[in-house]
């Protein structure tokens, strides 16, 4: 790691001697789960998240980390949690925003409702300082173990956070500048819109129909873009266009810093796409860090809803399902896919229901102070929604483990569709989009047999 200095103090050096100490202690008990398994939070978190329920007598898997979380105003116990100094001196050192990355849980067997589960935790790492789509930040990472009262083991998790510095507007304060830090809210207006003339307006039509259309040549048929009224191969002035398929690769991008663009926060990509076509276009890459895309990456259309009245076609990693589209059944391919809404009320409620009171899943004023847009689902939710799209998928299954890496946030005001492939007998992919790309893909191990 290289040395990073905030507020005028070396962070980085404490970080790393905390890190080295905390790793070299190994297991210890972690806080005392506050609470049996017991039905009435079951109750809570399937109603939450729309869980048809019907677990008799067991919790679902995906619940497990619910247990040993300490709730609102729950005191620090014996053991507290192995992550808390690290997450100290990086909210002492300016790094006070915080989003979960990654989760992998494994489940040995569903628990039952009255068992009281103890767990021990074991730190990870820390690694950074690392410029991310949020700001630079650390990565930190911790291991928790759950126990019966018969010290059998019944799941393990690794849990991972990014804690980041919230970016600085002009006028000092932390979020997006006014007028300039991301989409327009709901009822206001994009303050880049696009010129449409009669020479592109069969383009903007395309994009309010979710369309990729290219002008082609009426007499030639060359295709070009951008459009324009001659066909620069044959001079024809005859015209019309031709529906892209929405794939390509980036042929060509930039990392855009400075300087400041209304509408966006950057850092952000800006990459020239080429079409299977072979025309090439411009726009954004979402759904991954600015440092993940190569030259060469294939990419995937989808459409970003920046205002009321303008749509945005843009690019994201291939391989996920598009998310305004239902898949095509086939081998390998769970059809149709789990749509959820993300109301104010949906993100609020299920954050409560998992016990996480992190503020920016609540609050969207202090989300917005982190540099958020507005409060956003927290990782144990989506951990819940992947298994509920999961065993409706595959009715009957039981779960042997869910990992999951966190994409695009999934603000309040979106849209989120699971979608799924059967890899093979035990082991399902899982994707879910929202309207700036992938927000989670997941890894979820079905266990041999049936419940």
């Amino acid at each position: 790691m290289q040395e990073s200095t905030v507020h005028g103090s070396s962070v980085h050096g404490e970080l790393t001697e905390a890190a080295a100490r905390l790793a070299a202690v190994g297991e210890r008990p972690a806080a005392p789960c506050p609470d049996p398994v017991n039905a009435a939070m079951i109750r809570n978190w399937t109603q939450a998240l729309g869980d048809p329920g019907g677990w008799d007598g067991v919790a679902p898997p995906a619940m497990i980390q619910v247990w040993s979380m300490q709730g609102l105003a729950g005191p620090r116990q014996q053991g507290g949690s192995v992550a808390d100094e690290p997450l100290r001196l990086l909210n002492e050192g300016g790094y006070g925003g915080v989003v979960a990355t990654n989760c992998e849980q494994t489940y040995d067997r569903y628990v039952k409702v009255g068992e009281r589960l103890r767990s021990t935790m074991r730190f990870g790492g820390v690694a950074g300082p690392k410029k991310t789509g949020m700001g630079e930040g650390y990565f930190v990472t911790w291991y928790q173990t759950w126990y019966d009262e018969n010290d059998e083991r019944v799941a393990e998790m690794m849990f991972r956070v990014l804690k980041f510095q919230p970016r600085k507007r002009p006028d000092g304060a932390a979020g997006p500048a006014k007028g300039g830090g991301g989409k327009a809210g709901k009822g206001g207006k994009y303050p880049l819109q696009p010129a449409i003339g009669p020479d592109t307006a069969f383009f903007w039509d395309g994009v309010n129909n979710g369309e990729l259309r290219v002008q082609s040549c009426d007499d030639c048929g060359a295709l070009r873009h951008p459009p324009g009224p001659m066909c620069p191969s044959c001079h024809s002035t005859a015209r019309g266009y031709v529906v892209a398929s929405g794939r390509g690769e980036v042929h060509s991008y930039v990392v855009h810093h400075h300087p400041p663009v209304p509408g966006r926060t950057p850092p952000y990509v800006v990459a020239v796409v080429e079409l299977e076509e072979g025309v090439r276009i411009v726009g954004n890459v979402l759904g991954c860090p600015p440092e993940d895309v190569t030259v060469g990456m294939p990419v995937r259309l989808v459409f970003e809803r920046m205002d009321d009245d303008l749509t945005l076609p843009q690019w994201t990693p291939a391989g996920a399902p598009p998310p305004q589209e239902e898949p095509e059944p086939g081998p390998g391919t769970a059809e149709g896919g789990l749509e959820i809404e993300l109301t104010p009320t949906f993100v609020i409620s299920t954050a409560l229901a998992t016990r996480d009171f992190t503020p920016v899943h609540h609050d969207p004023g202090l989300a917005r102070a982190q540099g958020s847009k507005d409060i956003f689902l927290n990782i144990l939710t989506t951990m819940g929604l992947v298994q509920r799209y999961v065993l409706e998928t595959v009715p009957g299954a039981e779960l042997a483990g869910i990992e999951v890496r966190l994409g695009v946030p999934a603000y309040a005001g979106d849209t989120l569709r699971l979608t799924g492939e059967r890899v093979d007998e035990h082991t399902l992919t899982v994707r879910g989009a929202v309207s700036l790309g992938d927000h989670v893909t997941a890894t979820v191990r079905l266990k041999a047999e049936e419940r």
